[in-house]
């Protein structure tokens, strides 16, 4: 298959010399253009005893509650990202904690890399990705309704240190992939 990109550049799916896999190679000049997986940057953000939820007024699961997350932009640290996520979703500001959880999503191509975070104010407000935003003691968070596989694991995870500042940083459950219904 031949892709004809701006730039002049007409690529087809081979393996470039000195590779081991399929990419997408330009057959005039030999560029390369590899397709990468897609970081994603978040927070569990706590006020007292509760945590922040966003409702997705965006697809994928519109309607669906999350913590404030998304992918990461260029020229942004990963903690930046998570925190510029938590003002794009709920206008929330944050005291960035340790990095709570590094999840591998493979169906998806995605890494998530999640943080703990204390709210600096505990004024929320919806932003334009948002339906509503509101604090949830563990008890009251709408586990049936929640977006992604990633969510439950990240709230959980961060329940179990949340008032630790060392330990170790967590990743998929045993057995998990993240996928939406099992393979």
């Amino acid at each position: 298959m031949i892709k004809h990109l701006p730039g002049g550049h007409n690529f087809s799916e081979r393996v470039p010399e000195g590779d081991n896999r399929q990419r997408q190679v330009c057959g005039e000049c030999g560029w390369v253009n590899y397709v990468n997986p897609r970081i994603v940057v978040g927070a569990v953000c706590r006020l007292g005893d509760k945590v922040l939820l966003c409702r997705r007024a965006i697809e994928p699961r519109k309607g669906y509650w999350t913590i404030p997350a998304g992918f990461m932009e260029e020229r942004e640290t990963t903690a930046d990202g998570a925190a510029r996520e938590a003002m794009e979703e709920a206008n929330a500001q944050l005291h960035m904690g340790a990095l709570l959880a590094v999840y591998n999503i493979p169906r998806i191509s995605q890494v998530q890399m999640i943080y703990k975070a204390e709210m600096a104010s505990p004024d929320v407000s919806p932003g334009p990705e948002s339906l509503e935003v509101g604090y949830f003691s563990y008890d009251d968070i709408p586990w049936d309704e929640l977006a992604f596989p990633s969510v439950t694991w990240a709230l959980n995870q961060a329940r179990e240190v949340w008032d630790r500042d060392v330990f170790p940083t967590f990743t998929n459950p045993a057995g998990e992939t993240g996928a939406m219904t099992p393979p």
